[in-house]
C-alpha cells in the first residue's frame, strides 16, 4: 500500500458512513469528548504523539473498522509506529467493542447475542466513523492555522482543564444511534 492509498481511507469511509457537518458537533459530543480527551491524555504523556501522528492514527482506526465490517484484511504495518499506535489505541478505547470489554459486554447485552454480524458492526460503527472524520478535519484546520501541533493546542485551550488523569474514557452507544 502506498501513501496515497493509505490516505484514501478518509474519503472512502466518508462516502460509506457519512460526515458531521461543521457546526453540528454538539449533537455528537457524547462520543467526540471521550475521543478527544483520550488522545489529549496520550499527547500530554507522549508529546511525539502529535497532530500528524493523530491523523495517521485516525486512518489506522478507520482501516481497523473497515476490516471488522468487511472481513477484508489490510496490511497497514508500514504506516504504524510507536507514536501513532498509542493514539490509535486511545481512540479505539473510546468506542470499540473489540478493544474495550465493557463496550463489548454492553453491545452483546443490547443485541441479545454473542455473535456480532457485519451488518450489526457497520451500523454500530457509523457514529464513531463520523466523529473520527470530524476530528481529522479539525486537525487539518488547526494545523493550517497554528502549525504542526495546532490541533492539540486548540484542544488543550478548549477543554484541557476538564481532562484529568490517564484513564481512558469511553462512550457506549445503543445500536449506533446515540449515547446511553
Amino acid at each position: 500500500m502506498q501513501q496515497y492509498q493509505f490516505e484514501r481511507i478518509y474519503s472512502q469511509m466518508e462516502k460509506e458512513f457519512g460526515k458531521i457537518r461543521k457546526g453540528e458537533e454538539e449533537i455528537y459530543s457524547m462520543l467526540l469528548l471521550p475521543l478527544e480527551g483520550n488522545v489529549l491524555k496520550i499527547h500530554r504523556k507522549f508529546p511525539l504523539s502529535n497532530s500528524r501522528r493523530l491523523r495517521e492514527a485516525i486512518a489506522l482506526v478507520l482501516f481497523d473498522i473497515k476490516e471488522k465490517c468487511t472481513g477484508e484484511v489490510i496490511d497497514t504495518g508500514k504506516f504504524r509506529n510507536e507514536d501513532n499506535e498509542k493514539l490509535e489505541k486511545a481512540l479505539l478505547a473510546a468506542f470499540d467493542p473489540y478493544t474495550n470489554v465493557e463496550v463489548m459486554d454492553f453491545f452483546k447485552q443490547q443485541n441479545k447475542t454473542d455473535e456480532l454480524t457485519q451488518d450489526m458492526l457497520k451500523n454500530y460503527y457509523r457514529l464513531p466513523v463520523m466523529c473520527l472524520l470530524r476530528i481529522k478535519d479539525s486537525i487539518d484546520t488547526w494545523e493550517k492555522q497554528s502549525g504542526a501541533n495546532g490541533y492539540f493546542d486548540f484542544i488543550e485551550s478548549y477543554m484541557g482543564s476538564q481532562i484529568k488523569g490517564t484513564e481512558m474514557n469511553y462512550s457506549i452507544m445503543s445500536h449506533g444511534l446515540g449515547e446511553i
